[in-house]
This record gives C-alpha cells, structure tokens and sequence, in this order.
C-alpha cells in the first residue's frame, strides 16, 4: 500500500530549515561520538511530510549494514500509544467503556484485591501494580499470558499515586483487548489501528517473519533480545517495530482529530479525551518524580518546568510518547506538528533525557 503522506518542502509547511539543519549536525554528531550506530527521523504537518532521515547503520555485528529507510526500529514504549489505540477502538464500538472494572472483562483479574481496579486507572498508570511482568513463555502462550496478569499483586492502593506501569499495564489492556474480542491483540491493533491508515508495512506489532529483516538491530551496554521470537512477540508494552515516517503518519492521525486523509479513524472527542492531562500535577515516582500529566496512552507537555521528551519549549498541549533510552514521538496540535525520533541504542540517564529535549527543542524552534 502507498505511504499515505504527499510530501511537501519544509518552506511549503512553514518549517525553518535552520533549526533542523542544527538537528541534522547533532544526530550526526551523536552517531560519529558512537552514541547510537543509527537513527531515523520523520517529520510532518497538516498532512503532509516534510522530512524524513535515515542516518548511520542498522547493525553493527557481524558486520556493519548500512541503515536504510526500509528499516524498522525498535519503538519500545512507543508501542504502548498504539495498544491503547486498540482499546480506543473498542470504546468507539461500544464494547467497553474506559470506566469499565477489568474485572467485568477478565473476571479471574478480581483476586488479590483487584476487583475495583477500573481501565482508567490501568491506563493512567495509577493500578498500583507498578512492578508486575510476565515471563517469557507468555509471548506464544497468551492463555498464560492472561493467567499470569490476572495474578498481578498490589502494590499500593490503586488510585493513591502515580507510578509508570513499564510492562504491567498494557499488558493487562492486551489481555482486555483479546477477551472482548475473541482475537489476538496483535491481529486487533493491525486490523483496527494500523491497516486503515495504510501504514500496514510501517508500523508493527508483531513482526511477520518476511518482514523482520528489515528490523534495525537494538544495542545497549547489557545485551537486547534481537531474536526471531522477541520480534514476532509484538509485546503490547514495549515489542512494536515501525519507520519513523509510519509514526508520525499515526500522529498526525491523532492531531487532526482521528482522520488522515479520507479515513476516519476516531472521533474528535474521543481524541480530545484521550490526550488531554488525566493526572494533573501528580509526580510520577519511575520518573524522579516529574509530572508527566498522562493521558490514555499518550503522556501531555502541560506547563512544569520539567517534563520527559517533549520538549521544554514545547506547546503545553503537545502529547506523545517515548521508547526507553533510546526514541520519542510527539504531536503539537497548536501547529499540527507531529515529529519522530528513533534510534537503535538504550542510552542511560542524564544523558538519554537531555538529548531528547534538545531534540525536541530543536523542531519546536523551526515552527514558524
């Protein structure tokens, strides 16, 4: 299928090249210092794509190859904005509400003292399962996949506090997903999110076997699972693979109000709900205790001093997401901007957070 976005020149969309031609000189350098061995980034507005990149190599071992921009990375996190998006469907259907009790859903998720833990709260990250995971026998068993989540314990009171629910929340939406519809999760995302838009060889959640050797290798200081399973997997919190132009395609989706181009793919409120700030001012206690003002899926700029990815320049209203270590996507609905950064390494803090934020600065800067 055709990318769904014509592309347009940069002067055309009202971007300044300077800012970006200082954003080209930073990835560069960043690959050059052996930051990360390769990068993509994308782009767009009101419609329309005005850049995308590939810079560097998509694998380093057994030899250098070259990255290229058929390559898919790794979104990590990323991939939880696009989960969610199946449970916005599923709202949209009429088949569950977001004030829903899990429990009304996986009825077995009651024990341990979930029985009123609501989707909201799963998907604000306020459950209060902050640590919970699954083993690695659950990405082909989702039979035991459901099992082990419905045995999450408690941490804390659900609805206390705030606390980034890694690998546990969305998770717990996956396994929702699959019992409201009788299908795979990963089936649900591709059939219901992704396919319609067109970006059915641009983004994925589970990778089909033809398709993965176009997936960029992951790097980190501690070894990446890079295998044949890992990809095919499409863990709903943190397995997805995409282009940096299929991610911004997705988020200029979100900013013109559910609809790219002639598909209309959610409402303009349900839009608005989802991306608006659902936690206020509550410090997220993963995050050094920033507030990262989450909404169902996305997380918003709000206007802290500090905030994760988004941009310190950016409009309060800019919402996206982030892969751990290593990616971020963002839209600013006061511009119709929507930008992707992606990269094939896990970089540590401070360093990982201070270069998304000059990163996202630099876009910001080239707004016009």
């Amino acid at each position: 299928m055709t990318y769904p976005l014509p592309t347009a020149s940069l002067a055309e969309l009202g971007l300044a090249a300077r800012p970006l031609e200082h954003l080209d000189g930073l990835i560069r350098a960043h690959i050059a210092e052996g930051r990360y061995p390769g990068a993509q980034i994308a782009l767009a507005r009101h419609g329309r794509l005005a850049l995308f990149k590939t810079y560097g190599n998509a694998k380093t071992e057994p030899k250098q190859t070259a990255a290229t921009d058929e390559n898919l990375f790794l979104l990590f996190s990323q991939t939880k904005v696009l989960t969610s998006a199946a449970v916005w469907a599923l709202v949209e259907e009429g088949k569950i509400s977001f004030m829903d009790k899990v429990a009304d859903h996986i009825p077995e998720f009651a024990s341990r003292g979930k029985a009123e833990i609501t989707l909201h709260q799963v998907m604000t990250h306020t459950g209060g399962f902050p640590s919970a995971d699954i083993s690695k026998g659950t990405w082909i068993d989702h039979k035991k996949m459901r099992a082990e989540v419905a045995d999450f314990s408690l941490e804390w009171t659900p609805g206390s506090k705030l606390q980034y629910h890694g690998r546990a929340a969305h998770t717990l939406q996956a396994m929702v997903i699959e019992a409201v519809t009788g299908e795979d999760f990963r089936d649900v995302i591709r059939k219901r999110v992704i396919a319609p838009l067109g970006l059915d060889r641009e983004i994925f959640v589970g990778v089909p076997a033809v398709e993965q050797p176009r997936c960029a290798d992951t790097y980190a200081s501690e070894a990446r699972d890079n295998s044949v399973e890992f990809k095919s997997a499409g863990l709903p919190s943190g397995g997805g693979y995409a282009t940096a132009r299929g991610m911004v395609a997705f988020y200029q989706m979100l900013i013109n109000g559910g609809k790219l181009n002639d598909v209309r793919l959610f409402s303009p409120r349900l839009i608005a709900y989802v991306a608006r700030n659902h936690t206020a001012e509550m410090p997220d206690a993963a995050m050094t205790d920033i507030p990262m003002h989450r909404g169902l899926g996305p997380h918003v700029r709000g206007e802290s001093a500090r905030i994760r990815g988004l941009g310190t320049i950016g409009a309060p209203s800019t919402f996206g997401h982030g892969g751990v270590g290593s990616s971020y996507s963002w839209a600013d609905p006061t511009s119709g901007v929507s930008f992707t950064y992606l990269t094939n390494f896990v970089s540590p803090d401070p360093w990982h957070s201070a270069r998304l934020d000059r990163v996202a600065n630099l876009v910001h800067a080239a707004i016009d």
